[in-house]
């Protein structure tokens, strides 16, 4: 597919980003972050989990603060001071109207322009399919849109907690899609991307001995990848639905 990919909207102020776990915007799209954050735009994490399950050496109730830390941490390092956890179990995240409500309330309180998440369909392309983790928690970022901005859907939200519907999200961006439309230069925030993802030193052990050049070479190649349909620049790749 060689159809060239529309640079991202840049009219908009604040965005939230809603994954699953720890390190899923650091493998997707951290580099976008950065760049934007430099522009002074405004951008909050929420994660459904604290990526408890994800080291098999490690007992998820120590698990889950030390990927805390990491996430808070990686974060940081693209301008990123606004990070949240749902406490969804790891591993067994559920689609449903709770994760819906509960990413809705998240878009209520931070009233973002631009929603980010990760890739919600079956598969990665090339037939690695994709966590159920992700494919629950993309698909309800999406439907929270609606969600959010209706007062007769999770009515609790305004009479218990005080959030009034918000209809402002005009895109939802999926990074990580295997249908992407847009994109972002991403070399400006590579490097910091790079040093994002490191951050996660624990988890990364677990994958590889060298987790400074495994690193640099998966965010370096994936960034390239994409650059013959960004006019050569490399690039961070979304899907972008309107709203």
């Amino acid at each position: 597919m060689d159809e060239q990919l529309k640079p991202m909207p840049d009219d908009w102020r604040r965005a939230l980003a809603v994954v699953a776990h720890p390190d899923d915007l650091e493998y997707g799209c951290a580099a976008a972050v950065a760049g934007w954050t430099d522009g002074g735009r405004e951008i909050a994490y929420l994660l459904a989990s604290r990526g408890e399950a994800g080291i098999d050496t490690v007992d998820p109730a120590e698990c889950a603060p030390l990927r805390e830390r990491e996430q808070r941490a990686g974060a940081a390092v693209v301008g990123v001071s606004e990070v949240e956890f749902l406490d969804h179990r790891d591993g067994v995240i559920e689609y449903g109207t709770a994760l819906r409500r509960d990413i809705a309330a998240a878009i209520r309180r931070h009233r973002p322009e631009l929603l980010i998440t990760l890739n919600h369909r079956d598969t990665w392309g090339g037939g690695h399919w994709n966590t159920p983790d992700h494919r629950a928690v993309g698909r309800a970022a999406l439907d929270a849109v609606a969600d959010a901005g209706n007062r007769w859907i999770f009515p609790e939200l305004i009479s218990e907690q005080g959030l009034e519907p918000w209809g402002g999200v005009r895109w939802v961006a999926v990074a990580g899609s295997t249908e992407p439309t847009h994109a972002v230069d991403a070399g400006p925030g590579l490097e910091r991307s790079i040093r994002s993802l490191l951050e996660h030193r624990t988890y990364l052990e677990v994958l590889t001995e060298d987790p400074d050049s495994y690193v640099r070479s998966f965010l370096t190649d994936m960034a390239k990848e994409a650059s013959p349909r960004f006019g050569g620049r490399p690039a961070v790749t979304f899907e972008l639905f309107p709203h």
